[in-house]
């Protein structure tokens, strides 16, 4: 049986405090009435299985109480009916302890996706181009909004770097796995001799900042306006029409030329800066968390070796949880959830394994 009990009277006491600030809603701020919803609505599903799993155990200990009956018939009935309770508490058992995972407070965030070719010359451009297409088909798999915010493209229909934003339904709890340095390993087209080649392009998964989240002073910020140029340095713009803005504190750059609109392109590097400095204190906090949790698959080790596409033998291998599979082609389609859900299912183990060890 769960040992919790403390944890269980701590999250229906606030759940019920939680229920009576709703009922006496009058005074509150609409930020506040939003979060105090949210939170109820998080922690209703844990209440109500709680309560199930204690009234099943009352009913557990009413059976065994039955057994000292000298009625016989009446003993085998509370036998049998005992078999199905204790069934019944270990699936309550299983439940609770999913429910008592802490959660990534950034899952149900939408995400910026930046994708970069890495080393490996034109194949390595023609690799992050189809990692751009292999996110882009998960996104309309899932029925997700896919926004190109900048593009820069090579003259064989490469990508030297794209980024995205992803909205959706839990966006980054699904791909927040996906940054590191995806490796590829197959025969370039330019290739006559049929040498398989190694090239490998980086991919970055931020949850998208709102302004609540990452507060920017004018202060901290240098904007920077130029016009914007074309493949080869040409202008395709006669006005002062991309934007770099530098974020002092943190020294993180981010450079927006793809609008004809100055407006735009500020709102959209504004977009990828707010997104970039949440993700910079995420990795800080990974980092210290790292010093303590060696077995735990980290959300984003930039410089982490994460995954490998073997297109000769069709195969795909994930290094972190030693994961293969021999379905590269569909798995290109944007049919990416057999390596994505081994990953989820990974994280919840090791959460399951810190949670019993408290």
């Amino acid at each position: 049986m769960l040992n919790f009990e403390k944890q269980f009277e701590n999250i229906t006491k606030k759940y019920n405090e939680i229920e009576n600030s709703l009922n006496n809603q009058s005074g509150f701020e609409s930020e506040k009435l939003i979060k105090l919803n949210k939170e109820y609505a998080d922690l209703k599903p844990i209440v109500n299985t709680i309560s199930n799993y204690k009234n099943e155990l009352k009913e557990i200990a009413d059976l065994k109480k039955l057994l000292d009956d000298d009625d016989v018939s009446i003993k085998k009935i509370a036998d049998e009916e005992l078999i199905e309770k204790k069934k019944n508490i270990k699936l309550l058992e299983d439940k609770l302890m999913r429910l008592l995972i802490p959660k990534d407070k950034n899952d149900d965030k939408n995400s910026i996706l930046e994708i970069r070719a890495g080393t490996g010359g034109d194949e390595a451009s023609l690799f992050a181009a189809d990692l751009f297409s292999m996110y882009q088909k998960y996104a309309d798999i899932n029925k997700w909004k896919f926004e190109v915010l900048s593009l820069s493209e090579t003259g064989l229909k490469g990508i030297k770097e794209v980024i995205c934003n992803i909205s959706g339904y839990n966006v980054f709890s699904k791909l927040k796995f996906e940054s590191g340095v995806h490796r590829v390993q197959r025969v370039p087209t330019t290739e006559s001799s049929g040498r398989v080649h190694t090239s490998a392009a980086t991919v970055a998964v931020l949850p998208e900042a709102e302004e609540v989240d990452i507060k920017l002073e004018d202060k901290d910020l240098r904007i920077d306006v130029f016009r914007s140029s074309g493949p080869g340095g040409q202008s395709v713009n006669t006005t002062d029409s991309a934007v770099r803005i530098t974020h002092i504190p943190t020294g993180i750059v981010v450079s927006q030329q793809d609008e004809k609109s100055q407006h735009k392109n500020k709102a959209k590097a504004m977009k990828i800066l707010r997104s970039r400095i949440l993700d910079n204190e995420i990795q800080e906090k990974n980092k210290e968390r790292s010093q303590e949790r060696k077995n735990q698959v980290g959300s984003g080790d930039r410089s982490e070796r994460i995954r490998t596409y073997n297109f000769p033998q069709g195969r795909v291998s994930d290094h972190r949880i030693n994961l293969t599979l021999y379905n590269l082609d569909e798995i290109l389609e944007g049919n990416l959830d057999d390596l994505i859900t081994p990953l989820i299912t990974n994280e919840e183990t090791v959460k399951l394994a810190e949670l019993g060890n408290e």
